[in-house]
Formats: C-alpha cells, structure tokens, sequence
C-alpha cells in the first residue's frame, strides 16, 4: 500500500509526499489592489515541505472578489506578486498551484462599486462576507440578494478563467486549481436550490453542470490537462448553499472531469464544516465514476488520512487548519511529533501573528 510520505504524479507534477496544504483564505494581500506580497511570500516558504501547496482562492477578475484583501491573479502588478512567491516556493524545494476563484453571490456590492454580485439566479439566501470597517478590521456583513448571470455574459466570463490561468502559468505556478466548491459561483450553478434558470444552463443536472465544465475546457485550453485540477464538495451546507440533488451531482461531475484527464480531482468534505463525515460508501461510487488521482479534504489526520489511503479511496490528502498553525507539518506527521494548536482568532485578515509566527518543530 502506499504511504502518505511517498512520491505521487499528479498530472504534468511529481509531488514528493501526499501531504497537501489545502486552499486555505488568510486575507493578507496588500491593498488597494489585492496584490500578493512579502508576508504572503513567507508564509508559503514554510510552507514548501508540502507535496503540493494549493494557494488560497485567488480572484480570477474583480468580479470576482468577495472578501477583503483577498489576492487577484487578473492584472500585472498582482501576476508579478505571485511570481516572487513562486519563484521562492520553487527554491525551497516546494510546488505550488494557483486556486482560480470566482466567489458569485458570496460577495458584497462596496466590492463592486455598487453593483450586485452576479450568481445563477437572483434566488435571496442567507450568508455573510467580510469587509473592511470603519476602523480598518475586518467586519462581517450580509450578502445581497445577486443578480442572475446573463447569458451574453458567460463567455465573458469563461474568458476570465482563461486569462487567469495565462497569469498564472506566466506568475510561476506549477498548476491551477479550478475552485468549483463551497457555494461559490461554479457550484451555485450545479446546486439545485440556488440554480433556478430555465435557460441551457439550468434545470437537468447537465444543464446545471455545464458552465464548470465550460471553465474547465476553457482552463484546460488555455494550459493543459495535467495542469489543472478542480476542487467539489457536493455534500453539505456551505456558504448557503445546500444542495438536495449534490450526491448525484458530485458522481456525474466526477465521471465528466474523469474523462478530461485532469491533474486530480480535490474532494472538500462536508465534516470540516460541521457536517457529518463522508460514508465510504460514497467515495467508493466516486472513485467509480473518477478515473484519476483523488485528494481529500475535511477534518484529516493522520489516523484518517492513512485509512483512506490504504483502502484506495483517495491518493492524497490535503490539510488545513494543522497546516496553518505547523508550518512543517510533513515532517511532524511522519516523525510523530506533537502539533502546534491553531488559533483561530488570526485565520483572517492582519499581519504576521497567527501567520508566520507558527514555530518548525524544535525551533527557538
């Protein structure tokens, strides 16, 4: 069986263990702009001993954007940003993908000069966003009831998916990472409660499943296959999003990616929301319709990790919140060694405390 510290090909990249860093929102980009910079740089360098770091979601066109100073990957002082932090990844021994975000509802109209955020339907739901508040900090607030997509818009948008993976193979990224999770603006179009269209891209779950696998074809041929993958989780409540048809609509997306020969599918589990873990009986169907590599996320340790791994049930895992807070956490799953607490009240926005300020196990 395989180990999560041995090598594994994912796509066009050979990982040099199966402990992944999952996308993981800090909301530290400098602003105006929303442009990756030295902090961020840091952070990611201690980050290398994973096999794969997979950036936090990065805003693939101002529409884009949902939350406060969350990085951009759609103009030139944003792909030049990343490029040093790829570069220094790169020195470090590490690898690095870029996750494509469009956040559709989750958003907030200051964030778009007044204007609503778009989504598949103009359906009201529940959620909040951040902002910045009158004294600079983060401030959660409502979001808006969205405006539907239009349809003549759409290429529009598939555009800005191809020219953020341009950036992004021009910023030094060894991938990208298509976000298609977590009731953002791809998955509001796969739900079933927050697609209401009644135009080719609503109703059937084929119709609803189209414009991810637009994006993904517009991705891929604007890169390759083996340098894309694509983040689901069709199981659970996230963001307002809670999907009744999603078991079904996660097995019929997986088959579809399945045949497009893609880097690996990530598969975020409802459990690390609060939701109730994953049966093996569902992974089981999903390894059934996914003919490549599959990475879990949701909840692993390594206890769980190793299960699934061994069962043949996913190829890698991907950590978190143990990766924010142990910054060599490869090195302490596979030596045993005890894990840094996270602090929960540094996960978004500010500076180097709760960021960089994680110690290497045995350091001063």
């Amino acid at each position: 069986m395989p180990s999560l510290f041995d090598p594994l090909s994912l796509g066009a990249v050979r990982a040099d263990n199966r402990v992944l860093m999952a996308p993981l929102t800090r909301m530290r980009a400098t602003a105006p702009g929303d442009v990756p910079n030295d902090l961020m740089r840091e952070y990611y360098v201690q980050r290398a001993g994973a096999g794969l770091l997979i950036s936090e979601g990065t805003q693939i066109s101002p529409e884009g954007k949902g939350y406060m100073d969350t990085p951009g990957i759609h103009d030139d002082e944003q792909v030049a940003g990343w490029r040093r932090i790829t570069d220094a990844v790169h020195e470090a021994g590490g690898l690095i993908a870029a996750q494509l975000w469009h956040v559709g509802r989750v958003s907030h109209e200051s964030f778009h000069g007044g204007d609503l955020p778009v989504s598949a339907s103009d359906g009201p739901y529940r959620n909040r966003t951040t902002v910045r508040g009158a004294d600079g900090r983060p401030t959660r607030v409502s979001c808006p009831v969205p405006r539907p997509l239009r349809l003549e818009e759409v290429p529009r948008v598939l555009e800005d998916y191809r020219r953020a993976t341009v950036n992004a193979r021009e910023a030094g990224f060894d991938l990208v990472e298509i976000h298609g999770a977590h009731g953002y603006l791809l998955h509001q179009f796969l739900a079933a409660d927050s697609n209401l269209r009644t135009d080719e891209y609503g109703g059937s779950l084929a119709n609803r499943a189209r414009l991810m696998l637009e994006v993904t074809d517009a991705v891929v041929d604007a890169w390759s296959a083996d340098r894309v993958a694509i983040r689901i989780s069709p199981i659970g409540s996230f963001n307002g999003t809670e999907d009744p048809e999603g078991a079904e609509a996660g097995l019929y997306v997986a088959g579809e990616l399945g045949r497009r020969d893609l880097a690996f599918l990530h598969l975020s589990e409802p459990d690390w929301a609060g939701g109730p873990a994953l049966d093996d009986d569902y992974r089981r169907a999903l390894r059934a319709a996914h003919s490549g590599p599959i990475v879990g996320a949701g909840s692993y340790d390594l206890a769980k990790a190793e299960r699934l791994l061994d069962a043949g049930l996913i190829d890698a895992a991907a950590f978190g919140r143990s990766f924010i807070a142990n910054p060599d956490l490869p090195r302490r799953l596979a030596e045993g060694l005890p894990l840094n607490p996270p602090r929960p009240e540094t996960f978004y926005g500010g500076d180097a405390e709760g960021y960089t300020d994680y110690p290497a196990y045995g350091a001063a």
